[in-house]
């Protein structure tokens, strides 16, 4: 009797341990979700370019297409980072002034060169690849504020001798 007694009791806490477990992830996606719409919401008052995909898919981050990405470069009352994340080798020529240059490589140990968690920050890479993965990272480090170019380097408007998209498309 004693016995299955101490076994029911210890079934009954263990299934309380699971349940705590289960909801200490909950309270933490929760917390996530609306840290990440409350960023969006700011996002929204302050004018700046967000995805429907952003909102309805509680994507993290934006994806801006290249030309829109240049406008915003080009705008001297805009505030922003621009992070290029292209591999070490990419000659300087070829990457953009201004630009805080860490390797997706040296971003788990370099991403607190990226001082502010608030200013948009704009992440350029060759193709737009390595960019995607430095904002997937960038999130998980509590960077909220992130656009992805989408294209990189490769369909930057202002890159001499870039290629001409409209004839890619056809």
């Amino acid at each position: 009797m004693d016995l299955k007694f101490f076994q029911m009791l210890e079934m009954i806490n263990n299934r309380l341990t699971n349940i705590e477990k289960n909801i200490s992830r909950m309270d933490e996606k929760l917390d996530y979700s609306i840290t990440l719409q409350r960023n969006h919401l700011i996002r929204i008052k302050n004018g700046q370019d967000i995805d429907d995909s952003m909102i309805l898919m509680g994507k993290p981050y934006n994806d801006l297409p290249p030309q829109r990405a240049f406008q915003i470069y080009n705008d001297n009352d805009m505030d922003f980072i621009l992070l290029d994340v292209s591999q070490a080798s990419l000659s300087q020529e070829e990457r953009l002034e201004g630009s805080i240059q860490i390797p997706l490589e040296e971003l788990p140990s370099r991403y607190s060169e990226i001082i502010s968690k608030t200013t948009p920050v704009l992440i350029i890479s060759e193709r737009g690849v390595r960019s995607i993965e430095a904002c997937e990272l960038l999130v998980k480090k509590g960077y909220f504020n992130l656009n992805n170019i989408s294209g990189g380097h490769e369909f930057w408007p202002g890159k001499k001798g870039k290629r001409n998209i409209s004839s890619l498309e056809s």
